[in-house]
């Protein structure tokens, strides 16, 4: 494998200022093209039978996150080395369809694709402060061939946001499917939300326990200034938050357990290890150790590593289920924003993420390397 973008930098720059070191792997989505003025917030997911889909948001109008956003995919059967054009999962007209979070039942292969829906008129504040037109929804696509179609997006609000809550998104990036345990084949998809009358964001997750065919509210987070968030489960069946954090005394990563397959949630802590600058993140399960011993348990982590810039998208590895991560390594010194992680069946990684010269939505990059890459950091 070329492992020739791979290049450890040390200068790290300013969010606004423009960087001479492109992004390592391909762009996969570039703004500007094909209709739509930005592509943002992807999610990566491997099908059972080892398809990779590239998930993002086509913003038609502009990089706003409110307007005329439609949900798009594109399939690669060679392990991202050739991919398909970009196909619309979902495009209600001048509305915004967001926040891709698909999850693969790995019993019958079938993949869900949640995701979050307004009018395109309404904004993020209007929403929170209940001055909109219409408020935050929730739906669910399905497909049962791979990928290559999506049935129409069902509204699922009802069964899984409260009343009072105002803001809501799903994701973005992937779900996951519990493996061990009372909850063993449990989808679980990470979320968040506002209460109304607040400014108070909160973690949360929802559940399927029949295959995807009805959705369930699961816990929220016992504190606030968390949102968006990704769910691992661990060696030992509990299931383990880690959250976008917004108290800026702390400016690292906010970390919640679920001991009962996400239905409560400990307080949250805050790993020092994985600084942020108040940005998505991405965690997944690269291995598990086998019940004799053999193997490895590894988690992986990225994120733009910076206290204060979306700058710096940085890989990391844990050997003990998120308590430390000294495994770690730069993948692009320059603006960068929101990624998705992806282990292939034959354990090489992948990621796709929002990268830049200038700034961070310039791109989304696909890329993939050995786990060695890392250890040689």
């Amino acid at each position: 494998m070329n492992l020739a973008g791979f290049v450890p930098l040390m200068v790290l720059l300013s969010a606004g200022a423009a960087s001479n070191v492109l992004p390592a792997g391909n762009p996969l989505y570039v703004s500007g093209e094909d209709g739509y003025d930005t592509y943002r917030i992807p999610a990566l997911l491997v099908t059972k039978s080892g398809t990779l889909l590239a998930f993002c948001e086509g913003r038609k109008g502009s990089s706003s996150d409110t307007g005329d956003i439609d949900m798009l995919v594109k399939r690669s059967k060679d392990s991202g080395a050739t991919w398909s054009p970009q196909q619309v999962v979902w495009d209600d007209q001048e509305n915004t369809c967001g926040n891709p979070c698909p999850v693969v039942d790995q019993d019958t292969g079938i993949i869900w694709l949640l995701m979050t829906w307004n009018l395109g008129t309404d904004r993020e504040s209007q929403i929170i402060k209940q001055e909109s037109e219409d408020t935050r929804r929730v739906f669910v696509s399905v497909s049962q061939d791979d990928g290559k179609t999506w049935a129409k997006p069902e509204e699922i609000t009802g069964d899984v946001k409260e009343a009072q809550w105002t803001w809501y998104a799903t994701g973005p990036c992937t779900g996951i499917q519990l493996e061990r345990g009372v909850h063993q084949g449990r989808l679980i998809v990470p979320c968040d939300h506002i209460e109304a009358g607040t400014q108070k964001y909160y973690s949360h997750v929802i559940y399927s326990d029949d295959h995807g065919e009805t959705w369930r509210l699961g816990g929220s987070t016992p504190t606030d200034q968390v949102n968006e968030c990704q769910a691992v489960e661990l060696a030992d069946g509990r299931v383990m938050l880690n959250m976008r954090n917004y108290d800026r005394s702390q400016r690292t990563r906010g970390v919640s357990i679920s001991e009962d397959g996400g239905m409560i949630w400990s307080a949250v802590r805050h790993d020092a290890a994985l600084p942020e600058p108040i940005c998505q993140a991405s965690l997944i399960r690269h291995s598990l150790a086998g019940p004799a011993g053999e193997g490895t348990n590894r988690l992986l982590f990225s994120n733009p590593a910076n206290r204060e810039d979306r700058m710096n998208m940085t890989v990391k590895a844990s050997h003990d289920e998120g308590e430390t991560w000294p495994i770690a390594r730069v993948l692009h010194e320059g603006p960068s924003a929101y990624s998705c992680l992806a282990a292939l069946p034959d354990g090489v990684i992948a990621i796709l993420y929002e990268a830049g010269q200038a700034d961070p939505y310039e791109s989304i990059v696909f890329h993939r390397f050995a786990f060695a890459w890392l250890t040689e950091g």
